[in-house]
This record gives C-alpha cells, structure tokens and sequence, in this order.
C-alpha cells in the first residue's frame, strides 16, 4: 500500500550499534535506494536520523569477548549494586556515542550517589530557596536526553546534589529532582515517589 508506505517512511530515528549500524546502513540504503528508483517507496533515503552506539570496552581495553574472558555479566553488577546503578553507570560513563572501557571502582562512586540522593529526604528544610538551581536542572536534563547526552545530564544532577545537600531541599523541588532522576533510576524513584510522598507515580 503507497499509503501506508508514505505514512510510515521513512523512519524518524534509527538507533544503533556503532559496527552493526554501519554495516546495516550499507544494506539499508542500497535497498531502499534500489526501492526508491523502481517507485515502490517515496523517500530517497530510509532514514531522516542515524544515531550510533559506542562499544563498551573491557577494564583491559579490549573489546569484550568470550575468547579473552573479559565479559562482564550485567546480572552480577545488578546482584551486588543495583539495576538503578547499571543502568546510570552505563550512560554516566562516557558519550553515547563513543567507546569507553569498563571500570567497576566507577561504578562504585554511582551507587554512592543514589545512596546520598535516597539520603537526601532526610535533609528536606522548607526555608531552602532552591528554585533557580532545581529548575535549571530540568532544562539541562532535558536539553540533554534530546541530544543523548546522557553522560552530561547526570554529571548534571550530581553537581545539583552537592549544590543542594549542605543547605537542604524543598520538598517539592525535591519532587522535581526525583521526576527527573526517574528515567535514569526508575526502581529507586518509584520507591521514594510511593514511600515518601505517598503518590501514586506519574512518572
């Protein structure tokens, strides 16, 4: 159906990894350019946007593999830090697009700041003014996850905690920090949304 082509080609956004990716463009492009000059699809090219992935490297600076041993189990990194932790560390740890090697002492400093932001609701103090500070991290965060910076948006919201933990936090920009935690930290957001504020989350 030429309509139904139309109305779904081509693809907005095309994510992935950086040697897969590369390879599969090759192909993608070539067919869909074939396609394009028989008049069976409506657009000269299959993609408006190619993002692609970086390669996560082993602490040894190889790529990980089998052969070398060097493989890291996602389910041992949950088992002892957390999904939250994985999950942050992954995208803290270097651009998204770019390659970057492994380091489990890294991953040690994320947990320790979800540990001080679970913390933090222990230093609510309602005369704290930081309105200015919590609504400048919203709009880098967002800013940010726009552009897969995710790396940029969380050295963001460490530098808001150690900005914000000395002198307190309203509750309700505490509020605003933990809806803009919970895409990177759903398990740890939707625990404080329910426990602390006793709303059902509309993350």
């Amino acid at each position: 159906s030429k309509d139904l082509e139309s109305k779904w080609s081509p693809v907005d956004f095309y994510v992935g990894g950086a040697e897969h990716a590369t390879r599969h463009l090759i192909y993608a492009r070539f067919w869909h350019k074939f396609l394009f000059d028989m008049g069976l699809v409506s657009s000269d090219e299959p993609f408006k946007k190619l993002q692609t992935v970086g390669l996560i490297m082993a602490e040894d600076g190889r790529k990980m593999s089998k052969r070398w041993g060097n493989v890291v189990n996602p389910d041992d990194v949950i088992n002892e830090y957390g999904a939250d932790t994985l999950r942050i560390y992954e995208m803290f740890m270097g651009p998204f697009d770019g390659s970057v090697a492994w380091s489990t002492s890294s991953i040690r400093g994320v947990r320790r700041f979800l540990d001080r932001v679970w913390n933090l609701q222990s230093k609510i103090n309602e005369t704290a003014d930081n309105e200015v500070v919590v609504n400048r991290l919203v709009k880098k965060v967002v800013d940010e996850v726009l552009d897969f910076k995710f790396n940029t948006a969380v050295a963001a919201m460490m530098s808001f905690l150690n900005e914000v933990e000395a002198k307190g936090i309203k509750s309700e920009d505490y509020k605003k920090f933990v809806k803009v935690l919970a895409p990177f930290a759903p398990h740890m957001c939707e625990e404080l949304w329910q426990n602390y504020f006793k709303e059902r989350s509309s993350i």
